[in-house]
This record gives structure tokens, C-alpha cells and sequence, in this order.
């Protein structure tokens, strides 16, 4: 999956696989864990977030089912 890297403290880059709803995130400590059942509009918030970190943190890190890469 083609991730794109965003500004955080915390996250180096995202990518979304639509057809699956999958989320990978990396990051800055280095770790790659897929989040599972994302929609869409979950991963465009993420993106157009003032706080990448926060939004992760708040909507994404304990909602949905995750694994490590």
C-alpha cells in the first residue's frame, strides 16, 4: 500500500486502500499497523486534520481493529 507522509509528531505517513477500508499508518517510531474497517470519510478527515496525532488518538487508535505490519 502507497502511504503518504503527513505532518505530525507522532505519525510519519498514512495510506488508504479503499476496496478493503483499510488504513495503514506509520510511525515516527517506526511501527506500520493496518487499521481495519475504516471508512473513507474517517481517512479524509484524518488527512485534513489540524492535529494528525490528535484526530488519530481521538477517532482511529481504539476504534477499530488493528494489526501490526
Amino acid at each position: 500500500m502507497q502511504r503518504h507522509p503527513v505532518s505530525s509528531t507522532n505519525l510519519a505517513s498514512v495510506g488508504y486502500d479503499l476496496p478493503s477500508q483499510t488504513l495503514e499508518v506509520e510511525f515516527n517510531s517506526g511501527g506500520i499497523y493496518q487499521y481495519f474497517d475504516v471508512p473513507e470519510h474517517v481517512h479524509q478527515e484524518l488527512l485534513a486534520a489540524g492535529s494528525v496525532g490528535s484526530y488519530f488518538s481521538r477517532s482511529i487508535k481504539n476504534s477499530f481493529a488493528c494489526s501490526k505490519v
